[in-house]
């Protein structure tokens, strides 16, 4: 399961992904404490910004893959 933020008029930048349930594996500048994803299983996937700013502002999307 992968997470991306695409800031205004920029590309895409993975936030984290994770592998298993319980392992998540973040991208330098992204943390756990602003970004806390929930998985609870193959099928779901929930991320919550903690203390949002107006720098937080974005499209925010959810990829999966199955390999």
């Amino acid at each position: 399961m992968f997470w991306y933020q695409q800031p205004p008029r920029n590309g895409l930048k993975l936030i984290v992904s994770s592998s298993t349930w319980n392992y998540h594996s973040y991208e330098d500048g992204y943390s756990e404490a602003k970004f806390e994803v929930t998985r609870q299983n193959t099928d779901y996937s929930l991320m919550t910004i903690k203390n949002v700013t107006a720098q937080d502002a974005a499209m925010y999307f959810c990829a999966a893959s199955d390999h």
